[in-house]
């Protein structure tokens, strides 16, 4: 069974709420107008905390240091 799996936010459809799905992707899978299909909805969790990006930027920054000095220096 191929699935998509994809982020889309909730909208307005006259007085009920829904999503849409890429064209594309349904065209990959084969599905149009009129079939049905099995839908999992989860709430996106919220953002990654300030203290994890900057942890992962810093483990960048240090593990590729001379390509960035490299480059600024260009």
């Amino acid at each position: 069974m191929t699935t998509v799996t994809t982020t889309q936010k909730i909208i307005k459809i006259g007085t009920s709420k829904g999503t849409t799905l890429p064209a594309k992707e349904l065209k990959n899978l084969g599905v149009d107008v009129g079939d049905e299909v099995e839908i999992t909805v989860r709430k996106k969790s919220g953002n990654a905390d300030d203290a994890e990006v900057l942890k992962a930027a810093k483990s960048i920054l240090e593990r590729y240091k001379t390509d960035f000095k490299n480059l600024a220096q260009r």
